[in-house]
């Protein structure tokens, strides 16, 4: 009896092979590699606002992105993490960033409200061209954490979906950002958030299916 035993499982052991760990690390190196990518791609096609760096930007363009990177790291890292199985894990850190980036469409709208021009100052010529280059900007983040959790086995997909499209739009608009010289609180607070909200939706119906096994 036992020597058939050990000849069964001598027998389904016999073709296994060892395979590379799963580990979040390399999650993370392909969401680096997808924003260097993008970056590349944004520097060569709108080049980067080289005012940012000498001392044009205003303390609410720092700010923005800021905030924008918070996010999109801690986004990025919940869907990474999750793509290996687990139970407990609350993630907060993600939605802690979403609300404070959530302030600055707040400060746009009393920025407006405020203005001598009232509502009408909302008419920003550049507002389609922001949104639409951050949502393709997005693109490279979204689909390196989509491969990413097909490679897993996430617990709950939906809430994957809302970290990968969070997480992609974030980076998306801030590395698109630093191309974008209007840094006046109502542009960035507006049009430099849109996308990332445009996007969490966009992760949330697209990734489900495309990571369910």
């Amino acid at each position: 009896m036992n020597r058939n035993r050990d000849n069964l499982i001598a027998g389904l052991t016999d073709e296994l092979s060892p395979v590379r760990a799963f580990a979040a690390r390399d999650g993370a190196l392909l969401v680096a590699l997808a924003a260097l990518v993008t970056l590349s791609g944004v520097a060569l096609v709108e080049g980067l606002w080289a005012g940012a760096f000498q001392g044009e930007a205003s303390p609410f363009f720092w700010v923005t992105n800021g905030l924008l990177l918070l996010l999109g790291l801690a986004s990025a890292g919940a869907a990474i993490a999750m793509a290996s199985p687990g139970v407990g894990n609350r993630h907060d850190a993600p939605k802690w960033a979403f609300a404070m980036l959530g302030v600055l469409p707040v400060a746009a709208v009393t920025s407006i409200l405020s203005h001598e021009r009232g509502i009408a100052a909302m008419n920003d010529g550049a507002a389609w061209h922001c949104v639409s280059s951050s949502l393709f900007a997005a693109l490279f983040t979204g689909a390196a954490l989509t491969l990413w959790l097909r490679r897993g086995a996430p617990v709950s997909i939906q809430a994957a979906g809302w970290f990968t499209g969070i997480a992609a739009g974030a980076i998306g608009t801030l590395l698109y950002g630093l191309s974008c010289p209007l840094d006046s609180v109502t542009h960035l607070g507006m049009w430099h958030v849109v996308p990332v909200a445009l996007a969490a939706i966009v992760g949330r119906l697209a990734v489900p299916p495309l990571v369910r096994w």
